[in-house]
């Protein structure tokens, strides 16, 4: 009888915990965020944490890389495609109290072009000609020119309200209007955020989440098995997916996500300014194979878009795997077999592993590309910022239809091509859908030829959670993890 009594308790006693936990998550990422500021840098690890949680703008992202509203809970566009007239929830309060209205728009907006900006998207803001505030639940956005994808910029993490008074702090003390509130960030170890109890929106129920950071794919697996980690949106260890879906207690999930991974070159570094030579490299890369040997997923792509985007063309075939034309090509550029190259690595998976597989093609064209791995605040210190201190490196860029990075006056691939940002140009005014389309294949097709980097692949969406979890996004149209819409099954 005291058996079947301990057998009860301890049965109610689990089943008390396990309902205890039914309001709480952990989720893994490999990277720890630099900053928790999505308005302060490129960092995709910072927009993973914090945007739709802590941050909201006037439009979002949803799962399905649709604009729905916001803070902005409406709008109207006039005839002529310059004037947007914003209908503000203004019953939404920064997580200091703060009020948010049609006076923070203005501030966001006006601040994320200042010339002290850090703004890594300075370019969604660039067709913004003033903002006015008629009354305090209204924004009125007027545009130098009609741009078809304007609603959609406003909606990235880069565009996110900021409070005037909590702006300064947000790298380290982030506050938004986010159904989540900071509470701890353990450098190093996790991000923790709490349920913002006075949301304007509907109540999440999740009641409190950690970011666990876990660069090392074994470690991510072994957390994840042993059930320290409830969901892993980007999984870095595809070699152990047979075992998690073998196991019942595991969900796996092969989505997409808007990431173009590329070996991006420094086209402002001799002989990369050559086109001979980016094409040489080009040929001498099997994207298959290299596919194939980071666990085959992942779909090759031949120009900075990716399947599913509108107006998507497929390139692949314009530089097939061909050796021997990239060594020909390599000699026309006057370029001896034993030439060196640096690979700059940063910590994904999808970088270290691809530089080992890619170093390995390179050299069979007489390429000596030497691997050098570095961390995340290095890779933005010596690659992305304008100094471009690097030969080569592999990178995801996953902010979607992000051809705008080739007709800026800076990006560190230092490409410049006047066709090209003349035809982005007609591309971003023109509001016909027809001719929008047109427009982007032009641009890849340009993209292709010229071919500033080596695009590589497609970035999969590989994911790994517990059974019982339910709302997790199978794809990543924008680099996001929204807790709000997660709960666990009862």
């Amino acid at each position: 009888m005291n058996k079947i009594i301990a057998a009860a308790l301890a049965a109610t006693l689990a089943t008390g915990t396990a309902q205890a936990a039914k309001d709480t998550l952990s989720l893994g990422m490999v990277l720890e965020p630099p900053m928790l500021d999505p308005t302060g840098g490129a960092a995709a690890a910072t927009r993973e944490v914090v945007y739709q949680n802590v941050f909201e703008g006037l439009t979002r992202i949803d799962q399905n890389g649709q604009v729905v509203p916001a803070l902005a809970k409406s709008w109207t566009i006039s005839g002529d495609g310059l004037v947007y007239i914003f209908a503000l929830h203004t019953e939404a309060k920064f997580h200091d109290g703060a009020a948010f209205d049609c006076s923070v728009v203005k501030f966001t907006y006006e601040r994320a072009v200042a010339p002290d900006s850090t703004n890594a998207q300075k370019g969604l803001f660039e067709a913004i000609a003033k903002t006015e505030c008629p009354d305090p639940a209204t924004a009125v956005v007027t545009l130098k020119r009609p741009t078809a994808r304007f609603l959609f910029n406003i909606g990235f993490s880069d565009t996110v309200m900021i409070g005037p008074a909590s702006a300064a702090g947000n790298k380290t003390n982030p506050v938004g209007t986010g159904p989540y509130l900071f509470k701890r960030w353990v450098k190093g170890d996790r991000v923790e955020l709490a349920r913002n109890e006075a949301y304007w929106g509907a109540k999440p129920a999740i009641a409190s989440v950690t970011f666990r950071f876990v660069a090392d794919p074994s470690a991510a697996a072994a957390a994840m098995l042993a059930g320290d980690i409830d969901a892993f949106p980007l999984f870095p260890a595809p070699e152990t997916l047979d075992q998690f879906r073998a196991d019942k207690r595991f969900t796996v999930n092969i989505g997409t996500t808007a990431g173009k991974t590329i070996l991006a070159l420094n086209n402002a570094r001799k002989p990369f300014d050559d086109v001979r030579v980016r094409r040489a490299l080009a040929y001498a890369i099997d994207r298959k194979a290299l596919v194939d040997a980071l666990g085959n997923y992942g779909t090759p792509i031949g120009s900075h878009y990716v399947p599913g985007d509108v107006g998507y063309v497929d390139l692949t075939g314009a530089y097939p795997y061909d050796p021997a034309k990239a060594k020909a090509l390599l000699a026309e550029a006057g370029i001896k077999p034993g030439f060196t190259m640096t690979l700059r690595l940063p910590p994904p998976p999808y970088a270290r592993r691809g530089g080992e597989v890619i170093a390995a093609m390179l050299e069979q064209v007489g390429i000596v590309a030497k691997q050098e791995p570095i961390e995340w605040a290095q890779w933005l210190d010596q690659v992305f910022k304008p100094q471009t201190d690097y030969d080569a490196t592999i990178i995801a860029h996953v902010e979607p239809g992000d051809l705008d990075v080739y007709a800026r006056d800076f990006y560190y691939y230092n490409y410049k091509s006047d066709e090209y940002r003349a035809t982005f140009k007609q591309y971003v005014e023109t509001v016909d859908p027809a001719k929008q389309v047109t427009l982007l294949g032009d641009l890849q097709r340009i993209l292709s030829r010229d071919e500033p980097n080596v695009y590589l692949y497609a970035l999969a969406k590989v994911s790994v959670w517990k059974a019982g979890l339910r709302g997790m996004w199978p794809n990543q149209p924008v680099p996001a993890n929204p807790i709000a819409g997660i709960s666990w099954a009862e």
